[in-house]
């Protein structure tokens, strides 16, 4: 009897023609090529750079750097390069987690209000949107920057809010809280309330779902929480900590939290121009929700803001989350900019290595390595947290 089994015709097939094999085999000489070619360009770079009497190492990272950094973490240019470098890294981190919570809420603020009903309030949100998302952001930045900053008083003309707040045109001065001896016991307070607060929050949540009703879980714990700080600071023998106000010394400001004209005009060009388009994902997220479910908020009595917090945004974020996640990453890679205007960011920083050391090659990699480590970092949350709302939806 003939055998017409799929393996016995497998078998009859020469290798060179299946195309089984021939799938690995094709990919597998891709592979080569890809590598026969990086290593090509790479011979190449090191036949370039020994030409130009240079090396490819970082020994030059323990080597002092030479030059001042204005702003940032401390700092001496007496201080290696690597740190120098380790001074540009957070400067981008401290300007990109400031501007990306700052433009959420803007963008949030303003993407409610371009469904408002009041003709006033959704026409002004209409008209930021499209002026902001549609002008560069280096010409924004340099607007708030030569425009607007520096444009303001001089420091004994500053803006002053609340008796505290100093604004010139050599930037911005805050209070800033100092702890004081008795701040270890009110942190005992904040340790218990937060405590107290996780305990009501978890027993609100455990009810809520078995009563399969919408709320708001936190609305025993933060108010719980608050309660215990408010009494722990009056229990508390002395003040927690004070506020050191800017006094005004000689020329400038000393003292308190000071934000430089640089780090002002990045940091409200990244939020004026980020938050236009997170206005217009929670626009369009908050329009996916199915009428119906508007209507039925409103059949049972939720008012307009019950009904957006309860029922509508929950559902918006769904659809919110993934687009977030490329705003916050665009943020993030825009700070570079910041050498428009001299702020020492990451990439600021390090052009001022290369142009030093002459070793472009190492610095521009470490500079992609750490925008691609802050990226995934920000990635890696933000899919957390997209995976976690659609479990809780289901």
């Amino acid at each position: 009897m003939e055998n017409n089994s799929p393996n016995s015709v497998s078998e009859k097939i020469p290798f060179w023609r299946d195309v089984r094999v021939l799938r690995v085999l094709f990919q597998v000489i891709f592979l080569i090529g890809i590598l026969l070619l990086a290593g090509i360009l790479y011979m190449n770079m090191l036949r370039g750079l020994r030409g130009l009497g240079l090396t490819l190492n970082l020994d030059f990272l323990n080597d002092e750097a030479g030059f001042g950094i204005a702003e940032g973490i401390a700092y001496e240019p007496s201080d290696t390069y690597l740190r120098a470098f380790w001074v540009g890294v957070v400067n981008t981190i401290r300007v990109s987690i400031i501007g990306i919570a700052c433009a959420t809420i803007l963008g949030l603020v303003v993407g409610i209000a371009r469904l408002s009903s009041n003709w006033l309030v959704r026409n002004i949100a209409a008209i930021y949107v499209e002026c902001f998302r549609n002008i560069p952001l280096l010409l924004q930045i340099l607007f708030w920057y030569t425009a607007v900053i520096l444009q303001l008083p001089s420091v004994r003309q500053s803006f002053t809010f609340f008796g505290g707040v100093f604004i010139n045109q050599r930037g911005v001065y805050l209070p800033e809280p100092q702890p004081t001896s008795d701040m270890n016991i009110w942190l005992g307070y904040l340790a218990g309330g937060f405590i107290l607060g996780l305990i009501l929050y978890l027993v609100r949540l455990r009810k809520l779902r078995q009563l399969e009703q919408p709320g708001f879980p936190a609305k025993w714990a933060l108010p719980a929480f608050l309660l215990v700080a408010f009494v722990g600071w009056f229990l508390t023998p002395g003040k927690p900590f004070t506020w050191e106000l800017p006094a005004l010394r000689g020329f400038n400001f000393a003292g308190g939290i000071y934000l430089s004209p640089e780090f002002s005009a990045l940091l409200v060009g990244l939020v004026m121009y980020t938050g236009a388009f997170i206005a217009e994902v929670v626009r369009s997220g908050i329009q996916s929700v199915a009428k119906g479910q508007r209507e039925a908020a409103k059949a049972i009595g939720l008012n307009e803001f019950q009904t957006l917090r309860l029922i509508v945004l929950p559902q918006a974020l769904r659809v919110i989350a993934p687009p977030l996640t490329s705003q916050y990453l665009n943020l993030t890679k825009n700070s570079s900019l910041a050498v428009a205007i001299g702020f020492p960011d990451l990439f600021n920083v390090g052009n001022t290595m290369m142009n030093q050391t002459g070793q472009s090659i190492p610095i521009f990699g470490m500079i992609m390595m750490s925008y691609l480590i802050i990226s995934l970092t920000t990635s890696a949350y933000m899919n957390w947290y997209n995976r976690r709302i659609n479990r809780i939806g289901r």
